[in-house]
């Protein structure tokens, strides 16, 4: 029992961090829009690089494995800007395990968005 509680405890601490790296978007990253939302061709694009780059880790449905590797269909995730998500693939998050995708064109982050805003 004292074992499931901790569990629950660093699972709990562990969102609560992964939060608060969110709170220090700037203003003028979170109020960007994808240059390339709505395009059905983006979203395939981004499909692709989905794949390649981020399938490993956040699973083939992006569900992530509910653990250290979270889900891209989250409450947080379908309310963040456009800017937000551009930013968070800029910048990676390396104490959580998250990269920092930078090494990306800038056109292939915002396929990657295009992508998870199509999910169901």
């Amino acid at each position: 029992m004292m074992a499931l509680l901790l569990i629950a405890l660093a699972t709990t601490l562990a969102l609560a961090a992964s939060d608060a790296h969110w709170d220090h978007i700037p203003a003028k990253d979170h109020t960007r829009t994808n240059p390339l939302a709505g395009r059905p061709e983006s979203a395939q694009a981004g499909a692709l690089l989905y794949r390649d780059h981020c399938l490993q880790c956040h699973q083939a449905d992006a569900a992530g494995d509910g653990r250290k590797k979270p889900s891209l269909r989250t409450e947080r995730i379908r309310t963040a800007t456009d800017g937000d998500l551009e930013w968070f693939l800029r910048q990676g998050d390396l104490r959580h395990g998250m990269p920092s995708w930078s090494s990306l064109p800038e056109a292939q982050r915002w396929q990657i968005i295009a992508y998870l805003r199509s999910l169901p």
